[in-house]
C-alpha cells in the first residue's frame, strides 16, 4: 500500500524528553544500545526479551520483597515461566507514592450523575484501603479467595481492587447494567468469598436501581462470606439481609489498618477478566500480579507517557479491560480522573469539559466516541481549554481515517492520537501509540515494545505485504496464567494455540504497513470471503460511517451455494431513510473507496446494531442469525439484545433469514 501522509509529528520536546526517550537514553548507560530509532529499539526488546524485561522493571522503579533469580525460567508458549522466586505486591507497586512527597497529592478525583464529586489524596487511599482489607480479613476472606464487585468507575471501586490484592485475594468486577443472568455466568464460575456492590448507577440522567436484583444475585452466589454496600445513588433503597453491610461501616470497622502488602509470587492471580460471553458462558481470565504489573508499567509509561503531575481520564466502566489498565495509572505517579455515566450527557461535549476543567493530559475514550464528536462536528479545542492535554486513547474498535482528519482540524491537533489495540485476553496491547514516532493517518502507529507480533498467512507463514491474521511469536508477561476451572489448561490452548501450535492467534485480520504502522480490519473470525477474496469488516465501515445519512452499520456474510454474499445493514441517522439514492451512494462509495468484490449484495435498513457491554459490534450473532443457525447466543451479555430480535424481524420480513 502507499505511504499514508503524516498528520502529527512529536516535535523536539516529545522526541528528547519523554519517558521513551529517556528509556533509550538509559539503556546506553546500562551497557544496551545505543538505539537511534524506535525501529531498532523494538527489534532488542524480542530478540533479547530477558534484557528488555528487566530493564523495563528497572526503570519504571518496580518493587518486589524477594528477587528473581531469572526472568525467563522457561521460555514456552503457553507455560512461560516469569521471574521465577520473585515475590511481590500489586497493590504496594501501585501506591508506593502514598508513603513519600506526594501522600498528600490527589490520587483519584471521581465524578458521576448521582454523587458530587469526590476528591482523595494517595494518603487517603492508602488509609482506606488498609481499613477495608482488614474489614474482609475480618469476614475470613483468605489469599487466593475471589472479591467480586458489581461497582461503577469510581474511587471505591479502586478501594476494593487494591483492598484485595494488597492481601493477595483475587479482583474480579462487573458493571452495575450487566443484567442478572449476565453477572452470575461470571461470577458463579469463580465462587467469590465476598461482594462490593452499588445500589444503582446513573445513566443519561435516569437512576437505575440495582436493591431489587440483589436477593437473586446473592443467591446464586452461595459462597459469600459478606456483603459490602455502596450508596452509589443517595436516598435509594440499599441491599439489606446477614452479613451486609454499608461501605462506611466497612471502613469504619477497619479503620486504622495499614494495608498488609502480602507478598505473593509473580505469577500469582491478581484479576479474573472475563470474555465477552456473546455466544455462550464468558470465559475467566486468569491474570497473573507480576505480568500485569510489568505490562502495563511499560504501556502507561513508556508508550503513553504518563507520570507525576500528568492526569489520566479514561471513560470506561468495571466490565471493561480498560478499567484495569486505567487502574494501574496509580503507579505512574499521576492523579486517576474517573466518570461514571453516559459520555453523551448532558451533552457530548461533557467529557471535553471535564478534561478543561481538570487540566486532563491523557484522555482516553472509545473510537465510537470519536467517531460521535466528528459526526456532531463538535470542535473542542475552540470551545475549551484543552492546552494540558497531550494524549488522547483511543481503542475499542478501528479508528477511520476521516477520524484522523477531524482530530486534527477540529479536535485537538497538539495531541498524539494513541490508537491502541490487545484485549482482554491480554489486559494490554500488542500494537499502539509511541510518542517518538509521527502519526499517519489511519494508522497505529507501531508494535508496542516487547511484543513480536506480526502477519500470518493460512498456513502459517508470515505475510510479506498485505493482511493477515494477527499473531505473537514470543511470551508477553500479561498473557494469561490460566482459565478459571480449566486444570489441564485445554481450553487455554485450544482459544490462543490451536491455529497456530507454539503462537498466539489472537483474533484480529491486521496488516502492518511499510512505515511500521498498522491498520486492523476487524476480527478474523468475522472476515468475509466473497468470491474467496478475504474482506475485512471494517474496509467497509471505513467507507459506509463517513456517510452523513448513516448513523451505525453492521456487516456479515451470508453463505449462498458454496459462497459469500456480503449484506450491510445500516441505522439511518435522524432525518434521513434508506431509499434508493442513499443504496446507490453507498455502492458506489464502497466500490470506489474498497472495490467491487466488497459491494454488498443487500443493503437493509434496522432500528438499532448490537453491541457487547464494552462497546463492540456484535457481529458473530448476526451472522448466525443472516445464515439460519440454530446455535442461541446469551443475550445477557448484549448492552441491546432487542437490537437481535430487530434485525432478526426486518430479515425475515426481506426472506433473508432462513
Amino acid at each position: 500500500m502507499g505511504l499514508s501522509p503524516v498528520v502529527w509529528q512529536p516535535g523536539k520536546y516529545l522526541s528528547e524528553k519523554c519517558k521513551l526517550a529517556q528509556f533509550r537514553r538509559y539503556l546506553a548507560t546500562t551497557g544496551y544500545g545505543p538505539f537511534y530509532d524506535y525501529q531498532s529499539l523494538h527489534h532488542w526488546s524480542v530478540s533479547e526479551p530477558q534484557a528488555f524485561w528487566r530493564a523495563v522493571w528497572d526503570f519504571c522503579g518496580l518493587t518486589s520483597v524477594e528477587p528473581a533469580s531469572a526472568v525467563l525460567g522457561s521460555h514456552a508458549m503457553p507455560g512461560a515461566q516469569w521471574f521465577p522466586g520473585m515475590t511481590l505486591n500489586f497493590a504496594g507497586n501501585l501506591l508506593r507514592l502514598a508513603e513519600g512527597e506526594q501522600a498528600n497529592d490527589e490520587a483519584v478525583v471521581a465524578y458521576c450523575e448521582t454523587r458530587p464529586v469526590l476528591r482523595r489524596t494517595y494518603a487517603q487511599l492508602k488509609a482506606d484501603v488498609g481499613a477495608l482489607e482488614a474489614y474482609f480479613k475480618s469476614q475470613g476472606v483468605v489469599k487466593g479467595d475471589r472479591v467480586a464487585a458489581i461497582v461503577t468507575n469510581g474511587y471505591e471501586a479502586l478501594v476494593a481492587m487494591l483492598a484485595t490484592s494488597s492481601m493477595g485475594a483475587i479482583f474480579s468486577s462487573a458493571s452495575p447494567d450487566f443484567g442478572v443472568g449476565a453477572i452470575l455466568d461470571r461470577f458463579s464460575q469463580i465462587e467469590p468469598a465476598m461482594l462490593v456492590i452499588v445500589n444503582g448507577y446513573g445513566y443519561g440522567g435516569k437512576v437505575f436501581s440495582r436493591t431489587e436484583d440483589f436477593q437473586a444475585i446473592r443467591q446464586g452466589l452461595p459462597t459469600l462470606k459478606g456483603v459490602v454496600a455502596i450508596e452509589q445513588v443517595p436516598g435509594q433503597a440499599m441491599p439489606q439481609g446477614p452479613g451486609v453491610v454499608s461501605w462506611e461501616a466497612a471502613l469504619q470497622a477497619g479503620a486504622g489498618q495499614a494495608p498488609s502488602y502480602t507478598p505473593v509470587p509473580f505469577d500469582h492471580p491478581v484479576y479474573i477478566l472475563f470474555s465477552s460471553g456473546t455466544t455462550g458462558k464468558p470465559k475467566c481470565i486468569v491474570h497473573g500480579t507480576g505480568g500485569i504489573l510489568l505490562n502495563h508499567a511499560k504501556e502507561l509509561m513508556l508508550h503513553g507517557d504518563i507520570g507525576p503531575g500528568d492526569s489520566l481520564m479514561y471513560f470506561t466502566t468495571c466490565g471493561w479491560m480498560m478499567w484495569n489498565w486505567q487502574a494501574s495509572g496509580l503507579l505512574t505517579g499521576a492523579r486517576l480522573v474517573t466518570v461514571d455515566g453516559s459520555p453523551g450527557y448532558p451533552n457530548l461535549s461533557y467529557l471535553w469539559e471535564l478534561a478543561a476543567n481538570e487540566g486532563v493530559t491523557h484522555f482516553g475514550t472509545s473510537a465510537r466516541f470519536i467517531a460521535g464528536c466528528r459526526k456532531a462536528n463538535l470542535t473542542p479545542t475552540q470551545t475549551h481549554t484543552l492546552q494540558k492535554l497531550r494524549v488522547v486513547f483511543s481503542t475499542g474498535s478501528p479508528l477511520l481515517p476521516e477520524d484522523y482528519d477531524w482530530f486534527y482540524a477540529d479536535g485537538v491537533p497538539q495531541a498524539l492520537l494513541g490508537s491502541i489495540a490487545g484485549g482482554t485476553d491480554i489486559c494490554g496491547c500488542f500494537v499502539g501509540c509511541v510518542p517518538t514516532l509521527s502519526v499517519r493517518r489511519g494508522e497505529i502507529q507501531g508494535k508496542m515494545l516487547g511484543a513480536d507480533v506480526t502477519a500470518f498467512d493460512d498456513q502459517g507463514h508470515e505475510v510479506q505485504a498485505g493482511r493477515g491474521e494477527l499473531v505473537c511469536r514470543q511470551p508477553l508477561p500479561s498473557m494469561p496464567v490460566a482459565f478459571w476451572n480449566d486444570p489441564e489448561g485445554s481450553r487455554y490452548r485450544d482459544a490462543y494455540f490451536d491455529t497456530y501450535p507454539g503462537v498466539w492467534a489472537h483474533g484480529d485480520f491486521i496488516e502492518f504497513t511499510d512505515t511500521g504502522g498498522a491498520i486492523i480490519y476487524g476480527r478474523s473470525d468475522a472476515t468475509l470471503n466473497p468470491g474467496g477474496v478475504r474482506i475485512g469488516t471494517a474496509e467497509i465501515y471505513r467507507q459506509v460511517e463517513t456517510v452523513d445519512a448513516v448513523k451505525d452499520s453492521l456487516v456479515v456474510g451470508r453463505q449462498v451455494d458454496g459462497d459469500v454474499e456480503v449484506v450491510l445493514l445500516i441505522v439511518p441517522a435522524p432525518g434521513h431513510d434508506l431509499n434508493d439514492a442513499l443504496i446507490k451512494e453507498l455502492r458506489t462509495r464502497i466500490r470506489e473507496g474498497a472495490s467491487p468484490r466488497h459491494v454488498p449484495r443487500h443493503i437493509l435498513a434496522v432500528p438499532d446494531i448490537p453491541y457487547t457491554r464494552s462497546g463492540k459490534k456484535v457481529e458473530l450473532a448476526v451472522a448466525r442469525l443472516v445464515n439460519g443457525s440454530a446455535r442461541s447466543d446469551n443475550r445477557d451479555a448484549l448492552a441491546n439484545p432487542q437490537a437481535l430480535d430487530q434485525i432478526g424481524e426486518c430479515l425475515r420480513a426481506l426472506g433473508l433469514k432462513a
